[in-house]
């Protein structure tokens, strides 16, 4: 089962695939259809992108997850330009950890690379590119590290619960500034928009957490 947005890539791993005698069952390009594809066709393994559509995030890493709680034992192989920290560990450690796998589609040197990869996680072993451990890592030492000194103090208001507008007379700058800090806050904390969380909050546990 195949879920990438790109028609050219999706397409040329279709082809791969049969060539080196796997059957796709299905090739979708967003998350929805990934999700209804898996429960019509039971794969033996799911090979997914993070960011599809429509909201181009992390979507297509959000319904590994939620596949894996459903059936912690469906093998799951994410083929992604990017590290989604925020839920790549959820699914790292999701059923017992095993059958699960995260490359980084840059860090592919050879077909036959992934191909045994591919084989590996579905057999219910793992492998997870050197890359994305380094990054997962970092993210668990210490989640602030990558905020400014200005950024912090932005977050450290917002988690006594100060509205924007009060943060800007507290460090006496403008709305529109705040604004941009928050953003920049969100993007290094791997918070993307999405339906089903709310990004300050999210911010918030953090920033108490860490």
């Amino acid at each position: 089962m195949l879920a990438e947005d790109g028609v050219l890539l999706r397409e040329g791993l279709v082809g791969l695939l049969h060539r080196c005698g796997h059957e796709v069952v299905a090739a979708v390009g967003d998350a929805e259809a990934l999700v209804a594809a898996v429960e019509k066709h039971s794969p033996d393994i799911v090979v997914t992108d993070v960011r599809m559509p429509p909201g181009f995030q992390d979507e297509g890493l959000r319904a590994a997850v939620r596949l894996r709680e459903r059936t912690p034992t469906l093998p799951v192989l994410v083929l992604s330009q990017y590290v989604q920290r925020a839920y790549a560990s959820d699914l790292l450690d999701s059923g017992d950890g095993s059958g699960v796998g995260y490359l980084l589609k840059d860090r592919v040197g050879q077909v036959e690379e992934f191909v045994d990869a591919l084989c590996e996680v579905a057999a219910g072993g793992t492998v997870v590119d050197p890359e994305v451990v380094r990054q997962l890592l970092r993210r668990r030492r210490d989640p602030l590290e990558r905020l400014t000194p200005r950024e912090r103090e932005v977050l450290a208001l917002i988690a006594e619960g100060r509205s924007n507008a009060a943060v800007a007379r507290e460090l006496v700058v403008s709305e529109a500034a705040v604004g941009k800090h928050i953003s920049g806050i969100l993007s290094k904390l791997d918070l993307p928009p999405a339906e089903e969380t709310h990004r300050r909050v999210l911010a918030v546990l953090a920033y108490l957490r860490a």
